[in-house]
């Protein structure tokens, strides 16, 4: 009765309560500013340009923005690019450019700021919340949750492990993570929670809904790993180590090398939420004879149910099948092309679905942001810093190292694909240049980290966004699992893959 007093004394329009949740948002604020102001007047590392230096500083300092929240994300991010535009001429730029006359600082800072919106990736996700809201519309996701809870539904338990088991059999033929895991798992899982009365943006989401979301995110960066067709930046992987280290990499290597780790790690999946973001529900055996009746009650397919089924299994034929022809965002933009001419979705719920055009800002900011790095030297400055102190280490550690550096280096990117261009042929280089060390075992325990790493953070790989903004995972519990499980499947990779290749 207490804490209703007080909520009461002090609700939403009450000046007091302003004014303290006003003074906590600035406190938020002291610490990403702290963090980027302090590095920025830290003396620059040796080699490193004081343009780049200076961008990282603000790259740290938005990125613990993003972790405490003090504004939501999107809002971080559109004040990330703001500015990163406004202070090019002293993070994005160099002096020597700036002394150009020809060198138009203006027009390229705006080039920079808006480049993360030609991604691919961004609007891929945007079109998987799309399929996610057409679900919802024509009922399909629920009749498909139903359908679940019907056969799995007596545990939580038992729901993780179908997300995980229907990942691993889309991912062989599914090469886009964000295709398979936002655009295919997260329309269908997301329409779970609510049958168990668990719901996105209230203290009902962790009774199910944080776990379940969570496990399916996790099990697609396994999954990505696993097989050499699960992810596309493996394929980038495996021509680098044909070009720079002359080894070829069949997919049944690939398959053999990953599975002692990734399989075990795909089982236990399930049972590690249970350890470390526990379902409230554990068991609910009520549940599956509720599910039956209510599909009694919801009768045949619909026909916007049947066009949605038809459309979105041609979607994943289009990018099984047609990755080399046409751009899986592409592909989605088609099928939400079909659903507005066919009358499945209408333009008006479309604009109206804000937690697409959010995650689309927030996505397409940080790919900026991560590109950022890389445009100002960063990114090579740290490889080469690494390099030039693991001399005089065994070989093995010094493999050791270089993965481990390299795994949590994607903490600097917003894309796999960027990831692996960027770092995986100076990482190769490197450890190719150490007396002993074993080339094979370097090239695939690198390759391996591809999909593993995109469970880091929420920016990690375009998959991640549907499920950061989903509503049932908070922003620090996101952050918080993200590097708990990245440790778990950094382990497993290191403890019991690599001994194994």
């Amino acid at each position: 009765m207490a804490a209703n007093a007080d909520s009461i004394a002090a609700g939403p329009g009450d000046p007091g309560n302003k004014h303290g949740q006003s003074e906590h948002r600035w406190r938020r604020w002291a610490v990403p500013v702290a963090i980027g102001v302090v590095l920025a007047l830290i003396p620059v590392p040796a080699g490193l340009p004081q343009n780049a230096w200076y961008f990282f500083s603000l790259f740290a300092g938005i990125v613990a923005a993003l972790v405490l929240e003090p504004v939501p994300p999107a809002a971080t991010g559109v004040i990330a690019i703001t500015l990163g535009a406004l202070l090019a001429p002293w993070t994005l730029f160099t002096p020597e450019q700036m002394a150009n006359p020809k060198f138009k600082a203006a027009a390229e800072a705006v080039k920079w700021a808006f480049s993360g919106f030609s991604s691919s990736t961004v609007w891929l996700v945007g079109g998987a919340f799309m399929f996610a809201l057409a679900y919802e519309k024509t009922g399909l996701g629920k009749r498909i949750a139903l359908l679940l809870v019907k056969g799995l539904g007596k545990s939580s338990l038992m729901l993780g492990y179908a997300a995980t088991i229907a990942d691993t059999i889309l991912a062989p033929f599914t090469p886009s993570n964000t295709a398979r895991s936002a655009g295919t798992m997260f329309p269908v899982f997301i329409n779970l929670p609510p049958i168990y009365g668990s719901l996105p943006h209230d203290p009902s989401s962790k009774r199910i809904g944080g776990y379940l979301l969570w496990t399916t995110f996790a099990a697609s960066c396994v999954t990505s790993t696993l097989f050499m067709t699960g992810c596309a930046p493996n394929f980038l992987a495996i021509d680098f180590i044909r070009k720079i280290a002359h080894i070829e990499i069949t997919y049944q290597q690939w398959f053999l090398g990953a599975a002692p780790f990734a399989i075990p790690l795909l089982l236990a999946l399930p049972l590690i939420g249970y350890v470390i973001y526990p379902p409230e529900l554990k068991k609910s055996p009520e549940i599956p004879a509720w599910a039956g009746r209510q599909l009694k009650e919801m009768g045949p397919l619909s026909r916007n149910e049947i066009l949605l089924s038809v459309l979105v299994l041609i979607a994943i034929v289009l990018w099984i099948s047609a990755g080399e022809y046409i751009d899986a965002a592409i592909v989605a933009f088609m099928v939400i092309s079909a659903m507005l001419v066919l009358g499945v979705l209408k333009w008006e719920d479309m604009a109206r679905y804000h937690s697409a055009w959010t995650t689309i800002v927030l996505l397409a900011t940080l790919v900026a942001m991560a590109d950022g790095l890389s445009r100002v030297g960063f990114i090579k400055w740290f490889a080469d810093f690494v390099g030039t102190h693991v001399s005089g280490f065994p070989p093995t550690t010094v493999l050791v190292i270089l993965v481990v550096v390299y795994f949590f280096c994607h903490y600097f990117f917003s894309s796999l694909t960027a990831h692996t261009s960027a770092m995986m042929p100076i990482m190769l280089g490197v450890g190719l240049a150490v007396p002993g060390i074993d080339p094979h075992k370097l090239a695939l325990a690198l390759a391996f980290t591809t999909g593993l790493m995109g469970v880091i953070s929420p920016y990690a790989t375009g998959a991640a966004l549907p499920y950061y903004n989903c509503g049932y995972i908070s922003s620090s519990a996101f952050w918080r699992n993200g590097t708990i499980y990245g440790l778990i499947f950094l382990a497993a990779l290191l403890g019991i893959g690599l001994p194994l290749l």
